[in-house]
């Protein structure tokens, strides 16, 4: 791939849909043009104008030549009068033109100089660059130290200089460290100054104090390697008669200057941005606070940010701040290509001050899972008037599937229009993009596609215009007179060629397996015209030329010939055209064939990762083999044990060694790393051994330092002559094991320090020897490992020399601290070495809290042992101890208060576990994932440490570790404890009780002396016919396995009366006994044997549980004779459907078509209409409406010549019960709401159901109370409703009414609220009706009956007579048809004993047929009885006719004013009227 670099005038190159020449330029030529056009218009105008003046031929004619010789007269005399201006002009302009082309040559002869001063110098830049990175990776090699720190030895208040010198390739980064922490100057400004110039480092310590006193290391660090060299700086206090200062300093009183004059500024970094994580899209700051000393306003420093080493320009995506004391550098929209190490630099007059740290950008949530991440860092060269290429990097696929192929789109700036650039995914990371407009802008993104969809988009590129380059070369600028440039286009200066000529210089300027990018250069000459260009190609050996862009013509001088045959050559050549036609062909160009210049490169070698710190590893790999145009390497993580991958980086990164970031303490990684070019990624390397992440240790030895200093020095006794000194260990070891001890020794106001022992001491108490009675001495104590001697502690008090004779005992010393927890801790020390004058019986433990003055004593009682667990304190409180001894005389002296101790559990806080292993031991565990290389597992029993190697064992591996109890008894009872060095203080322990002890002695025993262990004891099965099998099975058994049936003490072997077996292969040991019998009473064991394990079960049957089985099998026996002809399946049992109808159902097996089946009940046989289908199993009967009628003993047979099966089902008592309740459930869900019915008694609430029966759990409630039936409220029902009437109703009706069904499990329930208007409604609705019920009662009304028909002979008397009823008494009419007639002889009426009334016709004749009506009527209304009369004559045959029928009434409505309740209803209402008023 190229490496063009985008030309200048493309960077900066905007679209405005204008010409990109001078404007100058472009002015002159409109200027020219104006004043020619204007030229021209004149002369047409002076024409006209004399040609219009006549409109005679020949006297225009005559004029025009009298016009003609007026002219050349004119002209000549002008001719002749300015010939010698003209003359001196030429000569001028001649000059001027001369001296323009002269000033022409100069210019180009210039131009080609400086162009060729700037080619010779990119060679030797290149050659250069070349050279030196042959020469760097010649002398690459890790760092080395040449010169090492030198110890010092200073005074207080005076400054002290570090030197040493280290090489090595690249630049070996240096640290400097203080006792093992690391020195930042923004700690303490003003105290601290590091520099470092031509491979010498130096450290200034600034107005030393006694606290520098330490060990001070530089650590040297580069890619290859890490070194690192150490010094010890001692500073004395000055005292009385010590000089302050060595020889050949000025003296302390000569005049300081009044002024300070800074040449230096010193800029510090008080906060630094860390490794940072962030996501596409999101949002970060990266933010220093510096301190700059001094702060002037004029020397203000520079802030530069850089990426890579590649210097940050503000954008739309990045913005920087610098000033008030901070310098930020904030990411508006974070990217992948942001992805980097980022470097701030403040660059003052006197040098460059930086910090540097990675920040981490991950993909951005796939928009489709599985899809991959976005491409990045897309960049775009080698543009033309209608072609660019586009190139990026692939996105890392840890865990997605392979990327496949990438999609381009390109957006015109000014739009938002995006286009996709190529209809099938290309393979590899670069695109030649045609088809752009000239003169227009581009920005271009990159999308990638695997096999479950396309990712994000990528960053948009840098715009980019679509122009030729060449185009700004055949521009030529002439300087003249005054500052004027005149602008020339080369294509002004062609001349007259009109068909240009053919390129040259055809040639493949890239190649890929899908495209050729064929670059020629323009024809010379060319023409004025604008040029376009075809392309031909010709496979080799075809002899026939194809036009590759027929459609389309091209105007750069490049072009991307794609649908190329893979594997084979082909021949270019290119024509040139403009208007006036086609150039010939160019020269023909070599064979080219369609193919990777450069292929998927290899795996990288070896994988190394080390440790770095708590939370980050070094990760470095060999570099491949093939390692030409790489874009860097991907590296992955992963859990061990998980094989679920993690991207590390998402930005390819050009060194093959890098720094992981963001790793759990204490999890164990394995990595992996990839190769990534233009054509793809590599397969993964190999992948690392895996590493636990931890800090690594730094030190002269590697992963080794020196211990920290000891303290907390006490006086334990002392003669006179002698004293006796302790000490407490060092904090940290340093990596290795503290080798002794170094004591030095100085008498008070005494500077010079002695030491007491040239070997270091084993123990951490110590006699020193040799001393002056009644003089003062301190002490300090350095300690010594493998790396070297440590700091030495801070001297100790002044201790003075005189003999100890109190009869109290001495101090306690060596206080420490473990098992601190939220609410206690336990305190351990050692007994005083004096004792007084009689041994030391106990102890009194005293705390207090830091901020207090009150001592409290953790015991009443003096404990013997030298540990105490202090419970009951607060937790986050720091608390100090003091321990006092006692003897008989009495309380001794209290030890010296131990180091402030905060009371509170460490995060993660492990605890000792208990435990048997596999082989049956019993071990002690204790994990501690902080332990570090320098750690111990120091166990102890009653904090007594276990040095008994024939009772306990001890197991230590990485952070676990056991401790073994060999042949455990009651003597190994008691507390245990583990300490873990190097770990600031972890620790635990365990109390071993008799229980806990039991517990794992038997689970001890279970596994030295092991059982078969079994799923299932000795139990026993029952078969259909009666046959009883035992059976046992074990969790597994071996196929040789031995096993043994005994019955009462008896082996039973295998025969037929018991069929012994076993199934090895899942542990089942059985025996079959055919019959069981009263004679197989007793207990039945099986014993099992399997290597060293044994086991046995017992099944003891006798008394009951013999009964039982044998009941058992008796049972079987008969069930199964029984089912050897038609029987139940499944006995008879009963079901409620939806409808409320009883299902009472059976199933029946092995019938046959002449299996008789048959139902009864009460021993009478029920007919049924339809018999049931035998065949189908199923025997049901139906009782539609249950009520207790149908209560009783169902039974159904079935039988035939193999015999008969009975089942019954008694429904009574629980049973109907049961079903009642069942029917209720059904009838509850689907009861209507409650609804109001008025009737002449009063008002009735209703419920509509499936079915109603009286025997149903239905209850009425008034206002949460029970309602029962009585005059007032009855209640009742029929079979499809159930009622509550309210009679008469009143006032106290009023309230909400509930209907409840329970269903033995819940209740339905239906409410009404019976008030207010509905009441009001209700009540109405029912005085209405009881009006209407009294007007019915009370009206006229016919109640003897009357036919509807008489038929009778003339000459009969005809009598019809009826009784009336009325109240009152009722009025009686007759009437013939429908009329009123008189009454005479002939029509008699008459009304006996006020309600009898009677009608009479004497000597009936045909003229009496016809409608004879009775009308009974009061003010309650009536009704009308209609009889017909039919007479026939003597002699005639009587007409046939119906029987006669009682006359139908017809009623006579009553008045409306009649109609009204009676007037004790009207005095009740007025009065219920009124008390609710």
């Amino acid at each position: 791939m190229s490496s063009k670099r985008v030309p200048f005038y493309q960077r900066r190159h905007k679209h405005f849909d204008q010409s990109y020449r001078n404007i100058q330029t472009r002015y002159l030529l409109q200027e020219y043009a104006a004043r020619k056009v204007a030229s021209r218009q004149a002369a047409s105008f002076k024409s006209s104008a004399s040609t219009e003046r006549t409109t005679c031929r020949l006297c225009a004619r005559r004029l025009h030549t009298s016009a003609e010789e007026e002219s050349q007269e004119y002209r000549k005399r002008t001719h002749e009068q300015k010939s010698d201006i003209s003359e001196e002009r030429r000569i001028r302009f001649a000059a001027s033109l001369a001296d323009v082309e002269e000033e022409l040559r100069s210019a180009r002869l210039l131009a080609r100089e400086q162009l060729d001063r700037v080619t010779i110098q990119r060679m030797v830049e290149e050659q250069m660059a070349l050279e030196r990175y042959s020469i760097e990776e010649s002398i690459s090699r890790a760092p080395e130290i040449l010169v090492r720190l030198r110890s010092h030895t200073v005074w207080e208040k005076m400054s002290v200089r570090l030197y040493f010198t280290v090489q090595g390739f690249p630049t070996p980064v240096v640290q400097w460290y203080k006792n093992e922490e690391l020195i930042s100057p923004a700690s303490e400004p003003g105290k601290y100054s590091i520099e470092s110039k031509y491979g010498v480092h130096m450290l200034e310590i600034h107005r030393a104090n006694f606290d520098d006193t330490a060990t001070y290391t530089a650590v040297a660090t580069n890619v290859h390697g890490q070194v690192s060299t150490n010094a010890a700086v001692v500073v004395r206090r000055f005292r009385g008669d010590e000089e302050p200062y060595p020889g050949g300093i000025l003296p302390i009183n000569l005049p300081l200057p009044s002024e300070v004059c800074f040449t230096h500024i010193d800029v510090q970094f008080l906060e630094r941005f860390g490794v940072t994580f962030g996501m596409e899209g999101e949002t970060v700051t990266l933010k220093c606070a510096l301190l700059i000393t001094p702060d002037l306003t004029r020397l203000r420093p520079r802030a530069e940010w850089y990426r890579d080493d590649v210097l940050i320009k503000d954008s739309k995506w990045t913005k920087m701040y610098f000033g008030e004391g901070q310098a930020a550098l904030s990411f508006t929209h974070l990217n992948k290509d942001d992805e980097g190490l980022y470097t701030l630099r403040i660059i003052t007059k006197g040098g460059v001050t930086e910090y540097s740290a990675f920040m981490f950008v991950r993909d951005a949530d796939a928009l489709i899972a599985g899809a991959p991440g976005a491409p990045m860092d897309v960049k775009c060269y080698d543009a033309n008037r209608d072609y660019v290429i586009v190139t990026w990097k692939p996105p890392n696929t840890a865990s997605e599937s392979p990327v496949i192929g990438y999609f381009v789109d390109r957006c015109e700036v000014g739009t938002e229009n995006w286009v996709q650039c190529n209809d099938a995914p290309v393979k590899i990371c670069k695109y030649p993009v045609t088809g752009l407009f000239e003169g227009r802008s581009y920005t271009f993104r990159v999308r990638a596609v695997n096999k479950s969809g396309i990712s994000r988009p990528s960053r948009v590129s840098e715009a980019v215009a679509a122009l030729d380059p060449v185009d700004l070369d055949r521009l030529q600028t002439v300087h003249l007179d005054g500052g004027r440039e005149i602008v020339i286009y080369q294509d002004d200066l062609e001349g007259d060629v009109q068909i240009p000529g053919p390129p040259t210089n055809v040639h493949a300027s890239e190649t890929s397996k899908t495209y050729v990018v064929l670059s020629w250069e323009p024809p010379v000459p060319r023409g004025k015209e604008p040029l376009m260009y075809f392309i031909e190609k010709s496979a080799v050996g075809s002899g026939s030329w194809q036009r590759d862009n027929a459609q389309v013509a091209v105007r750069s001088p490049r072009y991307a010939v794609f649908d190329l045959a893979e594997g084979k050559s082909y021949v270019f050549r290119v024509l040139s055209a403009n208007k006036h036609g086609i150039s010939d062909p160019s020269e023909i160009t070599p064979p080219i064939q369609a193919q990777e210049t450069i292929g998927v490169p290899s795996a990288p070698g070896r994988v190394l990762a080390t440790r770095n710190t708590k939370t980050s590893v070094v990760v470095q790999w060999d570099k491949p083999k093939h390692e030409e145009d790489l874009f860097g390497y991907y590296i992955d993580t992963s859990v061990v044990g998980t094989n679920h991958w993690e991207p590390c980086n998402h930005k390819p990164i050009k060194y093959n060694r890098f720094v992981v970031h963001g790793l759990t303490t204490g999890e164990n990684y394995i990595f992996r790393v990839k190769a990534a070019n233009a054509v793809g990624v590599s397969e993964n390397s190999q992948e690392s051994d895996s590493i636990t992440v931890q800090a690594a240790l730094r030190g002269s030895v590697p992963h080794i330092a020196c211990p920290s200093h000891p303290y907390g020095i006490t006086l334990l006794n002392c003669d006179g002559h002698s004293m006796t000194l302790g000490w407490k260990l060092p904090k940290f070891s340093g990596g290795s094991p503290v080798l002794g001890y170094y004591i030095d020794k100085r008498e008070a106001h005494h500077h010079n320090w002695h030491e007491v022992n040239s070997s270091p001491l084993k123990e951490r108490i110590y006699t020193v020897e040799d001393l002056t009675e009644n003089s003062f001495y301190e002490f300090k104590v350095a300690a010594t490992n493998l790396a070297g001697i440590g700091l030495p502690s801070d001297p100790s008090e002044h201790f003075m020399c005189k003999a100890w004779t109190m009869p109290e005992p001495g101090p306690a010393y060596d206080l420490t601290f473990c098992e601190v927890r939220n609410t206690s801790l336990v305190l351990l020390w050692k007994a005083p070495v004096y004792s007084g004058n009689s041994p030391v019986t106990g102890y009194f433990v005293d705390y207090k809290e830091v901020d207090s003055e009150e001592w409290t004593t953790a015991n009443e009682k003096q404990i013997s042992h030298c540990y105490v667990e202090v419970n009951d304190l607060h937790e986050g409180k720091t608390y100090v101890f003091k321990v006092r001894a006692v003897n008989k005389a009495g309380i001794g002296k209290s030890s010296d208060i131990s180091e402030p101790v905060l009371v509170e559990a460490r995060p993660g806080t492990k605890e000792i576990t208990a435990d048997v292993d596999e082989e049956g031991n019993i071990y002690l565990a204790f994990d501690c994932p902080e332990v570090t290389e320098a750690s111990d597992f120091t166990w102890c029993k009653s904090y007594e440490e276990i040095t008994d190697l024939d009772k306990f064992n001890v197991e230590t591996t990485g952070e676990n570790s056991k401790l073994y109890l060999k042949n455990p008894d009651k003597m190994d009872l008691g507390t245990y404890s583990v300490a873990v060095s190097d770990t600031d203080g972890i620790s635990s322990s365990f109390k071993m009780d008799e229980k806990e002890l039991e517990r794992l002695m038997t689970l001890s025993n279970d596994i030295k002396n092991p059982t078969i262990p079994l799923k299932s004891e000795l139990a026993y099965e029952m078969f259909d016919k009666g046959e009883v099998r035992f059976w046992i099975q074990a969790e597994s058994l071996s196929p040789n396995a031995s096993f043994r049936f005994v019955i009462n003490d008896k082996e039973v072997a295998n025969s037929d009366h018991h069929r012994i077996k076993c199934d090895y292969s899942k542990g089942i040991i059985e025996m079959q006994m055919d019959q069981f019998t009263i004679e197989n009473e007793g207990t039945y064991t099986v014993q099992i044997e399997d290597g060293n394990a044994k086991n046995q079960s017992s099944l003891v049957l006798i008394g009951d549980a013999f009964k039982a089985v044998l009941a058992e099998a008796e049972l079987q026996r008969k069930e199964y004779l029984r089912k050897q002809g038609p029987h139940f399946l499944q006995y008879l049992y009963w079901e409620v459907t939806e409808d409320c109808e009883v299902l009472l159902i059976c199933k029946v097996a092995n019938t046959k078509k002449e299996t008789f089946f048959k139902w009864y009940k009460d021993g009478s046989g029920l007919e049924v209409q339809e018999l049931p289908d035998l065949q189908k199993g199923v025997c049901q009967l139906t009782i539609p409406r249950l009520s207790k009628k149908n209560q009783g003993e169902y039974k159904a047979t079935v039988s035939d010549d193999r015999g008969q099966d009975v089942t019954t089902l008694d429904i009574s008592g629980k049973v109907f019960d049961d079903i009642i309740l069942a029917m209720s459930r059904v009838i509850g869900k689907s009861a209507s709401p409650l609804k109001v019915h008025c009737t002449p008694e009063g008002i009735r609430l209703q419920c509509f159901l499936k079915y109603y029966a009286d025997e149903m759990k239905a209850n009425w409630y008034q206002k949460e109370s029970k309602v029962s039936s009585s005059e007032k409220m009855r209640i009742g029902g029929s079979e499809e409703v159930a009622w509550l009437q309210l009679c008469e109703p009143t006032e106290k009706d009023r309230g909400k009414y509930t209907f409840e069904i329970f269903d033995g499990k819940e209740s339905h329930k239906r409410m009404l609220d019976l008030s207010g208007q509905a009441f009001d409604d209700a009540y109405a609705e029912f005085q209405r009706l009881k009006a209407v019920a009294f007007a019915e009662k009370n009206r006229g009304k016919v109640i003897g009956g009357l036919p509807d028909v008489v038929t009778i002979m003339e000459g009969k008397t005809l009598n019809l007579s009826c009784s009336v009823f009325g109240n009152p008494d009722p009025e009686v009419v007759w009437l013939w048809n429908d009329k009123k007639f008189e009454l005479n002889e002939h029509y008699l009426v008459a009304l006996e004993h006020g309600n009898v009334s009677s009608f009479t016709i004497k000597g009936v004749s045909s003229e009496d047929s016809g409608k004879y009506s009775i009308n009974v009527k009061n003010k309650y209304g009536g009704e009308t009885v209609d009889v017909t009369v039919s007479v026939y004559k003597h002699g005639e045959e009587m007409p046939d006719i119906k029987p006669s029928q009682v006359a139908k009434p017809r009623i006579i409505p009553p008045p409306a004013q009649a109609i009204a309740p009676p007037e004790k209803a009207k005095t009740t209402s007025t009065a219920e009227k009124s008390s609710r008023k």
